[in-house]
């Protein structure tokens, strides 16, 4: 909150956020568990986790932008596949026509999936546990650098056209 001078008087103004959530939801969600039983009855060593981690943006109007968290993390363990799951995990922001034009990508790309993470990383341990295995607590991400890789990505394929 600021305060503003009007007509002698103080007033409180209230200050425009950066960012609104419209809404979020699970867009797609899939579990497989193929070989509960072995896990449950003979696993013998820890399994090895891959977590990938993707994030796609589409605008929906002047402000307004659909982010999706794309996340994927599939274990094996003594060469078979323990579980897989994936999960697009999406929200509509609104972007405040305060922030500057060449700050929307980033802002979009980084700031939007931080706020989705924490719900989407819910979903993945709850899927998880109620498969029957410990559940899959993922690490925070670094969305920053995640941006950076695919802005160097990008880059990289234009300049090669």
């Amino acid at each position: 909150m600021s305060k503003k001078v009007l007509n002698g008087k103080a007033t409180e103004e209230a200050m425009v956020p950066p960012v609104v959530v419209k809404a979020q939801y699970t867009k797609d969600l899939s579990f497989e568990n193929p070989n509960i039983i072995e896990i449950l009855t003979s696993l013998k060593e820890a399994p090895q986790i891959a977590v990938n981690v993707h994030v796609e943006a589409s605008p929906m109007g002047d402000n307004d932008f659909e982010v999706v968290l794309m996340i994927r993390a599939e274990a094996k363990a003594q060469e078979k596949n323990l579980f897989l799951v994936d999960l697009s995990y999406g929200g509509v922001f609104q972007i405040s026509p305060d922030v500057p034009k060449e700050s929307i990508s980033p802002f979009v790309l980084i700031e939007c999936p931080r706020l989705l993470f924490p719900f989407a990383r819910n979903i993945i341990a709850d899927v998880t546990r109620d498969g029957g295995i410990p559940p899959i607590l993922l690490n925070p991400i670094d969305f920053v650098a995640l941006y950076q890789q695919k802005s160097q990505e990008e880059l990289k394929n234009k300049n090669e056209k």
